[in-house]
């Protein structure tokens, strides 16, 4: 008995650790390193999960949440995530014992040759079978570990895939309002020009204008007539493109699209500049991206384990109890009640070097993970700054574009009341007017490119994302066995 009691607990130790590398979380970059490189201020400011909000736009705030729930990008990312958390439920258990009912029935008539007479047997079995493979090495905690990081990195993969999402509909809705915008500025100055043309027209008729100026007029209204299709086409296509992001059919929403008078890209957007740099050191750790590439390294660090353990003997317990009878009217009774048990031990001899391949090949597969984990977070420091230097420096730009179309519109309109005194050439009134028009593209398109460049910057430090809803397994990771199991 004693025996007995010594090897179970001699099972019990064995089976409490794990063969292989517990995860550690790779350091490429220090704290003051990344702190430097992003020129991150004192202060942790908290990028709102509902950071498009802040533009204070109604309709870009429902187009946002209809797409996030009609989006089949979402809607794909969350199934993937619902199989990985079944995949983690069935491998959870997979070393765990199993217990089966089971009954059968078997009929033999022996030859008469073998037994020199006839001869038929009727066999009855009615019971439960249970089977144990004791996760002595640790194998099957490995594959639950791993089968947790996977479900981690589609979480987070979810997370990433709804930040892309929200991002991508404010862009092309910043888009198409710069669209607009620039629309509805080619329309005005078609008025304009056209007055101007009407002027011409009558002094040449007059003939008090020659023929220079006649053509100067019907040419600056042409080529910006010219300019109105196109950009009605890029509404169109603009307007395509967010109702495919919002699942509906091209037209649809074309209504709640239309141009207003209270267009967000006539203004640049009021922002503190200074919030790009008050962010959380590990800004770039808690990207839903770089946590889902974090994720698939400790499930590959977990296969590492697996291999490794099945180098080691395996051993399973396997029972039956239940009834055994010739007849089926005394299977249950008093006495066809049976029993078995069955301790097994298989030991790896010779796989022509399969097992050990196995290992070398999924320590390669880790130390591809653990680069791509690496250049990750080169990526995402380098998309950060890029994205901070781009608002400060748009904002440096919109300012000047301010300032020349304020002094090109008093140009314009110094020219126009020249001209109609006759004070000046058209072509002065030509100049004038095609450089107000560039003027006012150039501030619509630098406004745009303020609110396009927040949106990526943004998107670059994770926000949109819910921290809170992707697991958090490194803790249970680190530590899953003992130093005496470490391979």
């Amino acid at each position: 008995m004693s025996k007995i009691l010594l090897c179970g607990t001699c099972l019990l130790l064995l089976a409490s650790c794990s063969v292989g590398p517990d995860y550690r979380r790779p350091s490429f970059y220090s704290d003051a390193q990344l702190r430097q490189s992003l020129r991150l201020t004192p202060g942790a400011a908290k990028v709102s999960l509902y950071w498009y909000r802040d533009f204070n736009d109604p309709v870009l705030n429902g187009l946002v949440e209809d797409g996030l729930r009609q989006s089949t990008d979402v809607k794909v990312a969350i199934e993937r995530m619902r199989q990985a958390r079944q995949n983690l439920r069935i491998n959870g258990v997979k070393y765990f014992p199993t217990l089966d009912a089971g009954g059968s029935y078997y009929y033999l008539k022996d030859s008469r040759i073998y037994t020199g007479e006839p001869l038929s047997t009727d066999y009855f079995q009615l019971g439960l079978d249970a089977a144990w493979e004791i996760d002595i090495w640790g194998g099957g905690r490995r594959l639950t570990e791993q089968s947790k990081a996977l479900f981690a990195a589609t979480s987070a993969n979810l997370q990433n895939v709804k930040l892309s999402m929200t991002a991508e509909i404010a862009s092309a809705y910043i888009n198409l309002r710069q669209a607009q915008e620039q629309l509805h500025i080619a329309r005005k100055n078609e008025a304009i020009q056209s007055n101007l043309y009407d002027l011409v027209k009558q002094k040449y008729d007059a003939g008090l204008a020659d023929d220079i100026a006649y053509n100067q007029a019907r040419y600056l209204l042409t080529t910006t007539r010219e300019t109105i299709p196109q950009y009605e086409a890029s509404v169109n296509s603009l307007q395509n493109s967010l109702a495919t992001l919002t699942s509906r059919l091209p037209g649809e929403m074309d209504a709640l699209l239309a141009y207003r008078d209270d267009n967000l890209v006539k203004k640049p957007f009021n922002y503190d500049t200074s919030r790009l740099y008050a962010l959380p050191v590990g800004v770039i750790r808690n990207r839903p991206d770089i946590r889902a590439l974090e994720y698939n390294l400790m499930a590959q660090n977990a296969a590492v384990g697996q291999a490794i353990a099945e180098l080691f003997p395996s051993v399973s317990l396997s029972g039956f109890w239940g009834y055994q009878s010739k007849n089926l009217s005394s299977l249950i009774g008093g006495g066809s009640n049976t029993y078995n048990y069955s301790p097994a031990v298989k030991m790896p001899i010779f796989h022509w070097g399969a097992l050990v391949n196995n290992v070398e090949l999924q320590k390669s597969l880790t130390r591809e993970s653990m680069l791509q984990y690496k250049q990750g977070v080169l990526d995402a420091a380098s998309e950060i700054e890029t994205a901070a230097t781009n608002v400060e420096k748009e904002y440096l730009r919109n300012r000047e574009a301010k300032k020349a179309l304020d002094s090109q519109q008093e140009v314009a309109d110094l020219t126009n009341m020249k001209y109609k005194n006759g004070l000046i050439d058209f072509s002065e009134v030509l100049t004038a007017q095609q450089d107000l028009l560039n003027a006012q593209n150039s501030y619509i398109a630098s406004n745009a490119d303020i609110y396009t460049y927040i949106i990526s910057f943004y998107k670059t430090v994770g926000g949109g994302y819910d921290i809170s809803s992707i697991p958090d397994i490194r803790k249970a990771a680190s530590g899953a066995g003992g130093a005496l199991c470490k391979g």
